[in-house]
């Protein structure tokens, strides 16, 4: 089979045929997505992760440039596209050079805006998905609790009934977009003695009394990303701002956590893919004994296990889209390419930074940041260790 043009543009390295699933509107797409991300946002990637933030002016841009509008229905101001060009937009995010402001901006673009697609009524579509396609209102996801982590089926954070609006009391942790959000989608218990069907949904307003977007949390990585912590205080929320049906959030909530978890492995094959690039060309020009260091057998080898690996976690991937575009379920499938991508990028950045030696601990090289970066794709939307309970009952085990 012909190679398709998407290869012109994705990978950066000659090793894979992307056929079947791509189309030439996908791959244009890629081109456009490259050309906004090489002028407005990669040539402030470092001013930005020395600044630890990035000016939410940001959003704006993206907003207007249409990329918040993907997967959104253009009578709402989006685009109407699907999964796939949801995807080669997080393919292509790679190139930014701060996993931060990509965290920031599809947090908002892939998750949030989905969400009020989906469960929001036409009053919540006109006050947040409108603005928030432009990038005039921004939205974060309250899931994890400080003592709860991953395991949302204990969430502490309650919401009581008080005439026509609901009471909100609980904290959420590491929220990204915590502290700018002007909008935030909190999940909270409502009915104790319901079990899973107990869980609901509310838009959480900025400026709410009592309700506080807290300091900005230090990190490892992802310095540009604005990621706080969420108090609620007896914040009193308008019975208007239920997204969904009330019982169902615990459900809603999962079925994003599904696409926020192949988001997070596409992710991750693709900034794997741009370190092994740089590697590639640093260790064909890198001297050391006479000749350059990737014509070693050792590192040649290095190269060549770290290609396979990429191109088996891309392949898994796209295996999942494909599965996600036939509307099968995949929640099996999906927690194996996070497990598996995720994994994979965190032995490709600690293979790539030893090939650089002294270099790669330097911040020139940028591989010291990939290599903070991409830790914590093993934990966020899930761990490895959860991604595996949940395959081991799938599985009958």
């Amino acid at each position: 089979m012909a190679l398709t043009q998407a290869s012109t543009f994705f990978p950066r390295c000659p090793v894979t045929l992307q056929v079947d699933l791509f189309t030439e509107e996908h791959d244009l797409f890629r081109a456009q997505c490259r050309r906004f991300i090489e002028k407005e946002l990669a040539p402030f990637a470092d001013q930005w992760e020395d600044a630890k933030d990035f000016p939410s002016e940001v959003f704006r841009k993206v907003g207007e440039a249409g990329f918040f509008g993907i997967r959104v229905p253009e009578a709402y101001g989006g685009a109407g596209g699907d999964h796939l060009m949801a995807a080669v937009w997080i393919e292509e995010c790679a190139g930014t050079g701060s996993a931060g402001v990509v965290a920031g901006l599809n947090m908002h673009g892939l998750i949030i805006l989905p969400a009020l697609v989906q469960f929001g009524n036409e009053d919540q579509k006109q006050r947040f998905l409108v603005p928030g396609v432009r990038g005039e209102k921004i939205g974060a996801l309250g899931l994890t609790e400080p003592s709860v982590g991953s395991d949302l089926a204990n969430c502490r954070t309650t919401a009581k009934r008080d005439g026509d609006d609901w009471i909100l009391n609980g904290s959420k942790m590491f929220i990204t977009n915590g502290c700018r959000a002007d909008f935030v989608l909190v999940l909270c218990k409502t009915d104790p003695a319901a079990s899973y069907g107990g869980f609901s949904m509310l838009i959480v307003e900025k400026g709410l009394l009592g309700f506080d977007q807290g300091k900005r949390l230090e990190k490892l990585g992802w310095h540009a990303s604005d990621t706080a912590e969420l108090v609620f205080d007896n914040v009193r929320v308008p019975g208007r701002n239920l997204l969904g049906q009330e019982g169902q959030g615990f459900y809603n909530a999962m079925a994003n956590l599904e696409w926020e978890r192949l988001m997070m492995a596409l992710g991750a094959v693709a900034g794997a893919q741009l370190a092994w690039d740089r590697t590639f060309a640093y260790v064909r020009t890198r001297e050391a004994f006479g000749r350059p260091i990737g014509y070693f057998q050792v590192n040649r080898h290095k190269m060549v296990d770290m290609a396979t690996d990429i191109e088996a976690a891309r392949q898994l991937n796209y295996h999942c889209l494909r599965m996600v575009l036939a509307k099968r379920p995949c929640l099996k499938e999906v927690s194996m390419a996070k497990i598996f991508a995720c994994e994979m990028a965190d032995r490709v950045a600690t293979t790539c930074l030893q090939l650089h030696g002294g270099y790669g601990y330097m911040k020139e090289y940028k591989i010291e940041r990939f290599f903070r970066d991409v830790r914590l794709n093993t934990i966020g939307g899930g761990t490895t260790e959860i991604m595996k309970e949940i395959i081991g009952k799938l599985i009958g085990l």
